[in-house]
């Protein structure tokens, strides 16, 4: 399977391409480009868009057509119709806030890889009866931060996580040690007044900060 470029067979291979993978709001489409482009530049080649905004599909597109060695992810997808709006734009992967009957019937039939989100132990293993084995930890933080996951991977080693939310460079390595992560969310890398004042060097600078970014105990 094809993935802007990159020759992307499943979820895991997008996780490890980089200790994070840098979850973006876009206001402004003209800015898509140049910050996909600076990431790629920090040796940090994903990038989740998040629908958040009116702009994000529009920033899908031309990230799709003129960033080719980046893969390129939908975020805050909530259901199969955001979904479909998303791989048209050109999204590579598709990542959710939770799990839902229907989200889980759409990742069962996608023709794209997807990282869906969990909190519980309940959810997880709903995701896990799917075939699904990597998964979103979100709001990973206030949902028990790293000791949590630490737990969960006693019961369920065979699942993969990809902590998100209230992830910062100063907690992130704590989750890069565990077994059972592969890398976190995080929006650090893109600020929105460091994208507003269009300082994309400075996307870059932080960018190869994360690839030094080391597990810690």
């Amino acid at each position: 399977m094809s993935d802007s470029g990159r020759d992307i067979h499943d979820i895991h291979d997008i996780m490890g391409l980089a200790p994070v993978i840098p979850v973006v709001t876009v206001e402004d489409p003209e800015t898509a480009v140049p910050l996909a482009r600076a990431l790629v530049d920090g040796g940090v080649p994903t990038i989740e868009v998040t629908l958040r905004t009116p702009a994000a599909l529009e920033a899908l597109r031309r990230i799709a057509a003129e960033v080719p060695e980046i893969a390129i992810g939908a975020g805050t997808v909530l259901d199969p119709r955001q979904a479909d709006r998303a791989v048209d734009a050109g999204a590579g992967f598709v990542v959710t806030p939770g799990l839902t009957p229907s989200l889980l019937r759409w990742i069962g039939e996608a023709e794209v890889p997807c990282l869906p989100g969990v909190s519980t132990v309940s959810q997880l293993m709903e995701a896990l009866e799917q075939g699904i084995t990597g998964l979103k930890f979100f709001p990973a933080e206030a949902a028990g931060g790293a000791p949590y996951l630490r737990a969960v991977g006693g019961p369920v080693p065979e699942v993969t996580f990809c902590p998100t939310g209230g992830i910062t460079p100063s907690n992130a390595s704590g989750y890069l040690a565990l077994g059972n992560v592969a890398c976190v969310g995080g929006s650090w890398l893109t600020p929105r007044e460091v994208l507003a004042a269009g300082d994309f060097a400075e996307v870059t600078r932080r960018a190869r900060e994360t690839r030094q970014l080391a597990p810690t105990a």
